[in-house]
């Protein structure tokens, strides 16, 4: 059966949901404060700003499934609380809930913090170290007290780090050599192809009998200075320099076995394949357009 879904935010990551959506016959609803000028086959765009109590537009009735995923306009407490806690009590006060069965909260491991390098999972006490991390725990709360007493199931995906076409900013940094790391003692890092997290939101709303937690996240945690240097050595470039740990990011290593335990198969298990692949796609797209930058290898 086809669902009449309410993507709130949708920029990169909400595109390529956006796109798996329609492609299954779903009916696609999209709210962005500035929709994109050329439309985009099979996405309804709604126009509102959810910071706003007044800045949302009349919602469709039918809504059956939502998933919220938008994007702060800056990275500060402010930016952060505007769409994350104040934004989905607006949504929740323009939205009709009768038809609502599910929905998705985008979230991150920054939830998590500090945890020296060991292994994270859905059981693990949150304990975030930025604002980041928790307001969306805050957000995460929200979000379950608006659906208590309703009928719709309520899921969390606590994405971790994204990578992926669009987001090159970590190679252009190691290229003007301004990457420090830290190497002893190692920190560990997670990422998730940003393809593999669309797919894995796409999952999570159409199984049967989702869990109300998830991680998103690969098989494969690295510490932070084999990431750096494998990539480096992709790039034919020199290591990263030695330098401090990153601020208010904790070492840990996350668990994707429920994930997958659910039914989820990841197409990059590995950021290391991951990257090699994009770094390769983009190489044949200069090649094919004698050196210029194309516009589809715009970040890892």
């Amino acid at each position: 059966m086809s669902e009449c879904l309410l993507l709130v935010g949708c920029g990169d990551l909400g595109l390529r949901l956006a796109a798996l959506l329609v492609a299954r016959g779903d009916e696609v609803f999209a709210l962005r404060r500035h929709p994109p000028k050329t439309l985009i086959p099979g996405i309804h765009w709604l126009q509102g700003d959810l910071a706003r109590c007044d800045g949302l537009p009349a919602l469709p009735s039918a809504i059956t499934q939502l998933v919220y995923l938008p994007a702060p306009d800056a990275r500060d407490e402010a930016s952060y609380r505007a769409v994350f806690i104040n934004g989905l009590r607006h949504l929740f006060t323009a939205l009709d809930l009768g038809h609502l069965r599910r929905s998705v909260l985008v979230s991150s491991s920054a939830v998590y913090g500090e945890h020296g390098g060991a292994w994270v999972n859905e059981d693990t006490h949150e304990a975030p170290l930025g604002f980041n991390g928790r307001l969306l725990l805050e957000a995460e709360r929200v979000l379950n007290q608006q659906l208590r007493g309703t009928s719709a199931a309520c899921v969390v995906l606590r994405l971790a780090g994204l990578y992926g076409p669009g987001r090159i900013h970590l190679i252009q940094r190691l290229r003007t050599q301004q990457v420090t790391v830290v190497r002893d003692p190692p920190h560990w890092s997670n990422l998730i192809h940003i393809d593999d997290a669309a797919a894995a939101i796409a999952h999570l709303l159409c199984i049967p009998y989702p869990e109300t937690l998830y991680l998103g996240v690969d098989d494969t945690p690295l510490p932070l200075h084999e990431r750096y240097d494998h990539l480096a050595a992709l790039l034919k470039l020199a290591p990263a320099l030695a330098g401090a740990s990153p601020v208010n990011v904790g070492s840990k290593r996350l668990c994707n076995a429920r994930l997958r335990a659910s039914g989820f198969t990841l197409q990059w298990p590995d950021a290391r394949a991951g990257y090699a692949a994009l770094l390769a796609a983009g190489q044949e797209e200069v090649n094919r357009n004698q050196g210029r930058i194309p516009c589809g290898f715009t970040g890892i």
